[in-house]
């Protein structure tokens, strides 16, 4: 019997000990990984509606134009063959990032003389073409060359031997701002 008694002591010891283990052990863990578990006591407000503030159209104004470059491909094009001599002109309009973008627009095109050796090199304007209208979409196709991502012009002109030339582009955009652009036209040797 007191073999029996010593038995049930030792096992009930170890039945303790693992006990004791357990508690201490997986408690502390099970009340970690239920603080990070709780759930919100209310779920976030989604907005009935869309905001259509005159402040969130504003973010679209850095997508306007908002400068006219005109490309180094344009150039003075002789008289050959059936065609006349007249200038290639390539027009980019950029936005506010700098990124060349297509957009309804009217554009002016003006040539002066170049006036040498002079503080204004600007002078008689020798040709002004009629306006070219990009607002409909069909005409904006027609000019819009999308692997240059910019506008080209054939404007016919008749250049007077050994002039260079000053060429003004302006775009007229439909936010109401007038974007201008200049470029000298060597003469073709």
């Amino acid at each position: 019997m007191v073999h029996e008694n010593l038995c049930f002591n030792r096992e009930g010891k170890v039945k303790m000990k693992l006990a004791h283990v357990i508690v201490r052990v997986f408690v502390p863990v099970s009340l970690l990984m239920n603080v990070g578990c709780e759930l919100p006591a209310s779920p976030p407000a989604v907005p009935a509606e869309t905001n259509n503030h005159p402040d969130a159209s504003a973010s679209y104004a850095l997508y306007a134009p908002e400068k006219v470059d005109i490309m180094p491909l344009t150039e003075l094009v002789p008289a050959g063959g059936t065609q006349g001599a007249a200038i290639n002109l390539y027009v980019s309009l950029l936005d506010a990032f700098g990124s060349q973008m297509k957009s309804p627009a009217v554009f002016r095109f003006e040539l002066y003389e170049y006036v040498q050796r002079s503080a204004e090199p600007k002078g008689k304007r020798a040709v002004i073409w009629a306006d070219v209208d990009l607002a409909d979409p069909a005409s904006n196709n027609q000019y819009w060359r999308d692997f240059l991502r910019a506008y080209e012009f054939r404007l016919p002109f008749e250049q007077a031997g050994g002039q260079n030339y000053i060429l003004q582009v302006t775009c007229l955009c439909p936010n109401g701002s007038r974007l201008s652009s200049e470029l000298m036209l060597r003469r073709s040797e």
